[in-house]
């Protein structure tokens, strides 16, 4: 099914909006991953994204720590500018940013896209066979201290039989820094982050994960195909063909390019 087919010829039909800025690299990520999944054999074939890179959004850890404004106001001021230029489905490229997921919802005119039930219905047994998985036990988790403490994760995997583990405190450590740490990923410094991340995985996989999720949307950034031992899994990519399935209305293959 084509993009196309939803509206008549010239005229834009329903399109994504990308609540980005947090971080901006994530933001050109996930769109590209939207560009690439897209069933497309010409411009016209591709559905309209529109996107508001806003990297002025407070902290969306600050705040939870009280050393910060309000993340959520700015937010949904963007999400309304998205609606306004006629999104009609919404994204948002960063994992922590999840944490405020109900709070944005109820201001949204139009649906959120919410990144761990998708990675949670990819990963379930008979989910989403393009993730190419059949997990069928312990789940890694990669992500910020933020993330990893919210237990969006574990909610949304034990919701489909699946259990998380997480690394422990000097692991975990060693992902915050591979985030945002002076010579992390966030600052464009790639090398020590990638090993970081590695090592973190390393030890999940040790203590018996099955897959690991590059949990923060920083992280396939740095990460390739076969790093470790078990596959690992890009929630960017599921939540681009969830959107994509949403606005086509098939289901999108994994693979094209």
């Amino acid at each position: 099914m084509r993009a196309t087919a939803a509206a008549l010829p010239g005229e834009p039909g329903p399109a994504i909006g990308i609540l980005g800025g947090m971080g901006p690299e994530a933001t050109v990520d996930l769109f590209a991953k939207i560009v690439r999944a897209t069933p497309a054999r010409v411009d016209q074939d591709h559905v309209r994204v529109i996107i508001d890179n806003n990297p002025k959004i407070p902290d969306r850890t600050a705040y939870l720590r009280g050393c910060g404004p309000d993340p959520v106001p700015a937010m949904v001021a963007g999400i309304r500018g998205l609606v306004s230029l006629g999104a009609t489905l919404i994204l948002i490229p960063c994992n922590t940013a999840h944490v405020y997921f109900d709070r944005l919802q109820a201001e949204s005119p139009v649906p959120i896209l919410h990144i761990m039930r998708e990675v949670a219905r990819a990963l379930a047994p008979g989910g989403d066979p393009a993730a190419g998985l059949a997990a069928g036990g312990p789940v890694g988790l990669l992500a910020t201290e933020l993330t990893v403490a919210s237990g969006l994760y574990h909610r949304a995997l034990a919701e489909v039989g699946l259990q998380v583990l997480v690394p422990e405190p000097a692991y975990q450590a060693q992902v915050t820094r591979a985030i945002f740490g002076p010579d992390g990923i966030k600052a464009g410094v790639y090398g020590p982050a990638r090993q970081r991340l590695l090592e973190a995985g390393a030890h999940l996989v040790e203590r018996g994960a099955r897959v690991l999720i590059a949990g923060c949307t920083e992280l396939p950034l740095v990460l390739r195909p076969g790093d470790f031992p078990v596959p690992w899994v890009d929630p960017a990519e599921i939540l681009a063909r969830a959107a994509l399935a949403r606005v086509l209305g098939a289901p999108v293959e994994v693979g094209r390019r």
